[in-house]
């Protein structure tokens, strides 16, 4: 009776053999006829190139072809290999496993066919610079698992199919074709990379939501909108609505002339009104006079002085005065910005929004008539000279860099001290962490980019102003402010107000100080570190500096000293799987950082070479994976 089980369970074993067999052979014959379409019957030269029946595509690593650990074909890449063919979408999508597929910067042509959508689990799609031309099929937007899209430098037309209905979809680039058309309402707070310039699209760009300028819509000479300088015209109604707007104007035409005879009504009675109170109030005409000018001396100079109370405008405004108790001009504009001619007295009448006030100053967001905005930050209680301000911006000034926020204008007096700033309306590091922009994707390659900018920004400062002494005084997340090109940039360097113990400034939501013994020298650049330092643990744990007795440095260590390092990182990047080994090296990155010890702690160029290795590492495993 057991001889029977075994031989039931060898005959099952052989069956089941069998037809994983078939299944395999099955496709390396698809990925055969796929090959001989694509390369129009011609065969590589080199002998090692595999892609024949006698081998196998995983075993034998056929070149271009990465498999599983089991067996399953999840990458096809053939890149740069001068096919000339044609794409047999029918034999590449028998790969029931493929993810990633790639033909870019071939010869390839003809179009791209409609069963090209039967590749479901396809999240990577390179076909860029070969000779494609004709249509897009629709089919192509039930690709749901799509990441990213390379279709540019190709012969493509028509009109694009809907692939906003991709939601995951984080590039798209259709560069250098014929495409026409509108562009798809895209989802653009995902998208990281878009590019559509060189094409025939046209009518109104959709909402970008300030993640992309013009350099992705240029050369569609028919596109119009914000970013482009081109304004879009307005829309003509239907017949309906023309002919229902005509019966409105009527109707306000009519209404206007009775209004025009009820107010030259009134005229006539107000002047006989009038004229008659004038003979019966000579007496007391002069005395009204004098009181109604004093009334408006007083109202105008309550509004010159200061921002009137009230719902537009804040309680933000700037006595500082002469002697006379004329309001000085003397903005300074810095001479490599950009800004317009400004005076003291627009900033004055502006608007402004009161954005956050601390111990040492505000900051305020001014906005002005031709739309321009400003961040304005006002500094009180800083027993420095006008002459020392001065210099120190200037010196400042001078050194420029793409991850720093350079000042576009600033003012000086006893009584205040202002800097100007372009205002930028993506927020800080700190929202994006925790705040009001926090539900918004920030990964962990987001992560790793930011701390590799700062590192470079801040080494860059601190090697530059390192003989003036200015290092930045007050780092932290809220004070890295997110630009139109969702880079980050090191605000308010060198605005810092010294006291006995600590180095302070505006708080927008965090607050952390560097402990400073001295006024100056190397030891402020040391205390940029730490801060520096605090900011890497933010950015890996996603957790507050402090807030409610907890102070994150001191939790990080004890957590790393009870080896329980994985416990440290923010649970989304766990989630997403990053990488953890790249997420512990910089871990240990910021623990130099925080060292207790100034002496102990690297410099900033050496916090920077060592994130940019941890990146480049990074940025080499996903070239690799894709």
């Amino acid at each position: 009776m057991d001889e029977i089980h075994i031989w039931v369970l060898s005959i099952s074993l052989i069956l089941l053999l069998h037809t994983t067999n078939s299944a395999d052979e099955a496709e390396k014959q698809a990925l055969l006829n796929f090959y001989q379409r694509l390369s129009n019957g011609t065969h590589p030269i080199d002998p090692d190139f595999g892609w024949n029946a006698s081998s196998d595509p995983c075993s034998d690593r056929w070149n271009g072809i990465t498999c599983n650990s089991g067996s399953f074909i999840k990458k096809v890449a053939l890149e740069g290999l001068s096919f000339n063919g044609i794409l047999d979408a029918n034999s590449i999508c028998t790969l029931n496993s493929l993810t990633v597929f790639s033909i870019q910067n071939n010869s390839i042509h003809g179009e791209i066919p409609t069963e090209l959508a039967n590749c479901k689990q396809l999240t990577h799609l390179y076909v860029n610079d070969n000779r494609f031309s004709g249509s897009l099929p629709p089919s192509l937007s039930r690709l749901n698992n799509l990441k990213r899209l390379f279709l540019s430098s190709n012969s493509f037309s028509g009109e694009l199919p809907d692939f906003a209905r991709i939601s995951g979809l984080v590039t798209f680039l259709a560069q250098n074709n014929q495409f026409r058309g509108e562009i798809p309402a895209f989802d653009f707070s995902n998208l990281q990379q878009f590019n559509v310039s060189f094409n025939n699209f046209s009518g109104p760009v959709p909402e970008l939501n300030g993640r992309f300028n013009d350099t992705s819509l240029l050369g569609n000479p028919s596109l119009c909108g914000k970013p482009l300088p081109k304004a879009c015209p307005p829309s003509s109604p239907p017949m309906k609505q023309r002919s229902k707007s005509r019966s409105v104007e009527r109707i306000l035409m009519y209404l206007g002339y009775i209004l025009l005879a009820l107010v030259f009504f009134s005229f006539i009675v107000y002047r006989i009104i009038r004229r008659k109170k004038k003979r019966e109030s000579k007496s007391n005409n002069s005395k009204t006079k004098k009181e109604v000018v004093t009334e408006s001396k007083t109202k105008a100079s309550s509004e010159y002085s200061g921002y009137k109370t009230g719902g537009s405008r804040s309680e933000f405004s700037i006595p500082s005065s002469t002697g006379s108790g004329v309001v000085s001009s003397a903005l300074v504009i810095l001479s490599k910005s950009k800004m317009r001619d400004l005076t003291f007295e627009e900033l004055l009448k502006a608007p402004a929004e009161l954005l956050g006030r601390g111990r040492y100053g505000s900051l305020y967001k001014v906005t002005f008539e031709d739309e321009t905005t400003l961040a304005v930050k006002r500094i009180k209680d800083w027993t420095i000279s006008s002459g020392d301000f001065r210099r120190r911006m200037e010196k400042v000034d001078k050194v420029r860099h793409p991850n720093v926020l350079p000042a576009m204008a600033f003012y000086c007096s006893k009584q205040e001290k202002l800097v100007v700033y372009e205002y930028q309306q993506n927020g800080s590091l700190f929202n994006f962490l925790h705040g009001t922009q926090s539900e918004k994707n920030f990964d962990w390659g987001s992560r790793l980019s930011v701390a590799a900018s700062l590192g470079e920004g801040l080494a860059f400062m601190h090697k530059e102003l390192y003989e003036d002494g200015i290092s930045h005084g007050n780092l932290k997340s809220s004070n890295i402010l997110i630009n139109n090109s969702i880079e980050p940039c090191i605000s308010e360097y060198g605005l810092m107000v010294i006291d006995n113990k600590a180095i302070s400034s505006v708080d927008h939501g965090n607050s952390y100080n560097a402990i400073c013994p001295s006024p100056g020298g190397p030891s402020l650049f040391k205390d940029d570190v730490y801060n520096f330092g605090v900011i890497l643990l933010e950015l890996l744990t996603g957790k507050l500096v402090q807030t409610n007795g907890f102070d994150l440095a001191t939790w990080v260590h004890s957590v790393v000293r009870e080896e329980w390092t994985v416990e440290v990182f923010d649970k989304a990047l766990i989630a997403e799987g990053a990488n953890e080994e790249r997420m512990v090296n910089l871990l240990q990155v910021a623990l130099k950082c925080i060292d207790p010890s100034p002496e102990a702690r690297p410099s900033s160029q050496q916090v920077a070479n060592m994130i940019s290795i941890i990146k480049e590492d990074d940025d080499r495993s996903i070239v690799s994976e894709t």
